[in-house]
């Protein structure tokens, strides 16, 4: 039976029979606050901190600092010491924009990765990381080399995903289809403010439960609850994955 790394996420972990695949590369979908960049931070500092796993954050989008205090915002105090000593590692976006090839940038990442054991990345977004490709083939080839170069390197990853659509299945890209796992983050608005779910489509490997479930964003982090809820919009058994 195969490894499982825990996501941190209370309830999701039970969705998951148990967590994620190691070594498997799992895309993080959703549209802007959905809390996907939280549970990126989550899965990091649980890992270092309930299970001594060490991580690398890779960010397009944010500074050092910004992670730093988004970590902390939810209750996440010891993140910043964390950094400090190295039990998690922060590529921001200073470093990783300044660098315009693809392949310097895999290069950048894989001596970060070759100077510790680290066991868990977070990828952030995976939206931006693409600008560095021309064309659909190019983008292809790349993602397959870098999804491989992490599992050979023996990281359990997740990939951020930034999502237009809020409903899943109208919007399908090609990193759907080159990953192990789709976990979809879901917010629908309403007159009080907005619902939050999560919905996990795919993961290879693994008996998982598809239903939709719904999730809370508070201190610690994201909660899922037990309560499945479906939207009929929704056809999930014809579901392209």
């Amino acid at each position: 039976m195969s490894h499982l790394v825990s996501t941190g996420v209370d309830g999701l972990d039970s969705i998951l029979g148990g967590g994620i695949t190691a070594q498997s590369t799992v895309l993080v979908s959703g549209n802007p606050g959905t809390g996907k960049s939280i549970f990126g931070i989550q899965y990091l500092y649980t890992g270092a901190t309930e299970h001594g796993d060490r991580g690398v954050y890779v960010s397009f989008e944010e500074n050092e600092s910004d992670i730093r205090e988004a970590a902390e915002s939810i209750g996440f105090e010891e993140f910043g010491d964390l950094v400090d000593d190295g039990e998690i590692v922060i590529l921001d976006k200073r470093e990783m924009l300044r660098i315009e090839d693809f392949t310097e940038t895999i290069d950048r990442l894989l001596e970060t990765v070759s100077e510790g054991e680290f066991d868990r990345l977070v990828l952030d977004s995976l939206s931006m990381f693409q600008l560095f490709f021309e064309d659909e083939h190019e983008k292809r080839t790349s993602l397959l080399k870098f999804s491989d170069i992490l599992k050979e390197s023996g990281l359990t990853s997740l990939l951020i995903n930034e999502q237009g659509a809020v409903f899943p299945d109208t919007e399908i890209g090609l990193e759907n289809f080159l990953t192990d796992g789709n976990v979809y983050l879901i917010q629908t608005p309403t007159e009080s403010g907005v619902n939050r779910y999560v919905w996990v489509a795919k993961m290879r490997k693994q008996d998982i439960d598809t239903d939709i479930f719904p999730l809370e964003i508070g201190t610690g982090g994201l909660t899922v609850h037990d309560q499945a809820g479906g939207f009929a919009m929704m056809e999930r058994s014809e579901s392209p994955f």
